[in-house]
């Protein structure tokens, strides 16, 4: 009787390394730490992520760059909103301070999870203009995996 090598399918549960980067380097990098562990369909990857990993066998190491826009959609305008300063303090600490580049977490409107925005401008102490944009998104992005498990 052989076995064969588990196959990466819709709602595979997964332990790997990887690696997401841009034009700017590194965004996310397990390969020097643990790896992450997550399942597939549950959105903690893009769809266009999943699919490159669909059919892959355990054990596999691969790289696969994909085209600007394709792992994270195009950046949106919209995203990029201004909060007001009072509002932030109702959210969280009242006396945060904030500069460009920081990268903040809010929660999601059901309390149930979190999502990331970047500060790109301040207005004095009135309000943040934040991008809640993926840092990825309208860029090329190569991905990197080494798949370690398949359940």
């Amino acid at each position: 009787m052989t076995t064969s090598t588990p196959r990466v399918a819709a709602g595979s549960f997964l332990t790997l390394h990887y690696r997401l980067s841009g034009p700017a380097g590194d965004i996310i990098n397990t390969f020097s730490g643990k790896p992450a562990t997550l399942s597939l369909g549950t959105g903690e990857l893009s769809p266009a992520v999943e699919q490159c990993l669909m059919g892959m066998e355990e054990g596999t190491r691969a790289t696969f760059d994909l085209p600007a826009g394709a792992a994270f959609g195009e950046r949106n305008p919209d995203m990029q909103q201004w909060l007001a300063r009072k509002v932030l303090t109702q959210m969280g600490d009242p006396l945060e301070s904030y500069q460009v580049g920081d990268v903040v977490q809010f929660p999601t409107p059901d309390g149930q999870g979190q999502f990331a925005g970047v500060v790109l401008q301040l207005q004095g102490d009135d309000a943040v203009l934040f991008d809640f944009n993926h840092p990825l998104a309208g860029q090329p992005v190569a991905f990197e995996v080494q798949l370690i498990g398949v359940l």
